[in-house]
């Protein structure tokens, strides 16, 4: 059995990994929907050259949240392959997101 503040951490932990899964995920959408045909069809190639590394941030974030979440123990071999795998799927963050949100909501009715 987990003590209260161990639920507690987790339920904190979870909430910044799905704020951060959809940063990651959204800023995917805006360099590929947005920036990608800025460049290829406006002839605006600084799009990407600012978005590209937002991105890039944005997804090094993720991967280090995945890894304090991780790490932190608790976690399935199979969910952890499901979390590092949506970072590399388009809209796997979202996907992400939603599975993180379930898993919120019965660590917390668990309280």
């Amino acid at each position: 059995m987990t003590t209260p503040e161990a639920r507690a951490e987790e339920h904190r932990q979870l909430r910044w990994m799905r704020a951060v899964s959809l940063l990651e995920g959204s800023t995917l959408l805006a360099l590929v929907l947005v920036a990608v045909p800025l460049k290829h069809l406006a002839g605006v190639p600084m799009a990407t050259r600012i978005m590209g590394p937002i991105h890039g941030l944005a997804f090094l974030l993720y991967v280090w949240m995945l890894a304090r979440t991780v790490c932190a123990g608790g976690w399935p071999r199979s969910e952890m392959i499901r979390l590092v795998a949506a970072a590399f799927i388009p809209f796997g963050a979202f996907i992400n997101e939603r599975r993180l949100a379930r898993r919120q909501a019965v660590l917390a009715a668990c309280d």
